[in-house]
């Protein structure tokens, strides 16, 4: 049996100021689906399973279709209205049943298929050719609530600046704790709406604003202004372990030049990235 694999990933983009889904149950069908989620809870290369079953996804099934005509992975998930976190299209040709296929899954695509994140599949079979588009629907239910949101990034944040950190190269003292600016928070949210609107990842608005003249729009006396930018991450533990890892971004996050913050974000499924965030730092005067 021959195998392709194609991977894709939207997992998080991120610029800082130095400069810094869901479809509805379906097909893959029957047996296919219960061989498939077989392997995948019984674990495969000697690695442990995986307790959550794959769903199927009418969607995803569309995918696959598009794929076996010739469409590339990303020009098909995007024809078929599928927004997802991360991707993998698996093609086996000359295969025998389902167990077979199912085998020939866990052999091939081991990681893919014991990747909890991995949620959905969708299959299409043509005689002995196959066709298996597995994903990462996009979800963001954690961002529902802003106010929750936002505290928990200010509390992400005191706890990095409360321990010496380094971020790249240079090494960082523990700093006093950020406290949360309602109008810091504005002029962050108007950034990720913009952001958002326009499919970019930017310091500059649409309108070429810079940081330090969103803020004073936002009614702030600014002495110093510093933002960090970040596009794809879908809960608030997740965009800070970005900034963290990045080291422009820790570079903000550990300032002690700074003692206010903001966060912005959007949710907007029809964008690129999904999720478009902003967080602004800044000292009042």
């Amino acid at each position: 049996m021959n195998t392709t694999i194609v991977r894709r990933s939207l997992l998080g983009a991120l610029a800082c100021s130095v400069f810094l889904f869901q479809s509805a149950p379906a097909l893959a069908r029957g047996s296919l689906l219960d061989s498939v989620n077989a392997v995948r809870a019984a674990g495969c290369g000697g690695k442990r399973g995986v307790d959550a079953p794959l769903r199927s996804s009418r969607k995803l099934d569309s995918v696959a279709k598009r794929i076996s005509r010739g469409q590339k992975l990303a020009a098909a998930l995007s024809a078929s209205s599928y927004r997802a976190l991360h991707s993998s299209m698996l093609f086996m040709s000359n295969t025998g049943g389902d167990a077979d296929v199912a085998r020939t899954l866990a052999r091939r695509a081991c990681d893919e298929l014991r990747d909890a994140s991995v949620q959905e599949i969708g299959v299409e079979r043509r005689g002995a050719d196959v066709w298996v588009v597995l994903a990462r629907p996009f979800e963001a239910d954690t961002l529902k609530d802003a106010a929750e949101v936002a505290a928990e990034v200010l509390q992400l944040a005191n706890k990095a600046r409360a321990s010496a950190r380094r971020c790249g190269a240079q090494q960082f003292s523990a700093v006093p704790p950020l406290t949360l600016s309602s109008n810091l928070n504005d002029a962050a949210q108007v950034h990720a709406r913009d952001l958002a609107k326009h499919n970019t990842l930017s310091h500059s608005g649409s309108d070429g604003s810079s940081p330090a003249e969103r803020v004073a729009r936002a009614g702030y006396r600014w002495r110093v202004v510093g933002e960090n930018v970040a596009s794809g991450p879908t809960t608030a533990k997740e965009v800070m372990e970005g900034w963290l890892d990045s080291p422009g971004h820790c570079e903000n996050l550990m300032s002690g030049r700074f003692t206010e913050m903001g966060i912005g974000y959007t949710v907007d499924a029809k964008s690129e990235s999904g999720v478009y965030w902003s967080q602004v730092f800044a000292t009042p005067r």
